[in-house]
């Protein structure tokens, strides 16, 4: 099975979680390179600087400092290349009703998925 896509961006700020993820999306083929960063506002600093070109986007929500919906506020004031094309997957273990329907009704949000991420979540994305 050849990549999907070239670059995922990874944010969360729990190791074990990035552990697991980033050998799913390897396992699977998923993306070509696969950076993971353990902080939303590193991140917005690789994103604005161009450090980072991610085709998608797997962001947690709850992070010290900037949690994933403010990262989604920063995000919206940036300027980057391609940036509508650019898929965001909420992934999140928030079993919190408002954060699933507040995901939903962002408009860069493509879809919620809960932790832990699996091959088959995967596979059901669209590319």
């Amino acid at each position: 099975m050849s990549n999907r896509y070239k670059t995922c961006l990874l944010i969360d700020d729990n190791y074990i979680d990035n552990f697991v993820t980033r050998r799913i999306l390897e396992s699977s083929n998923f993306a070509d390179q696969v950076i993971v960063s353990q902080s939303a506002t590193e991140a917005i600093d690789s994103l604005r600087l161009g450090s980072v070109k991610p085709d998608v986007i797997f962001l947690d929500i709850r992070m010290p400092l900037m949690g994933g919906f403010e990262f989604l506020q920063e995000y919206d004031k940036i300027e980057i290349e391609n940036k509508n094309r650019i898929k965001i997957f909420m992934l999140s273990s928030s079993l919190d009703p408002t954060d699933l329907k507040k995901s939903m009704n962002n408009k860069y949000i493509t879809q919620f998925i809960h932790k832990p991420l699996t091959l088959k979540a995967l596979d059901e994305i669209e590319s």
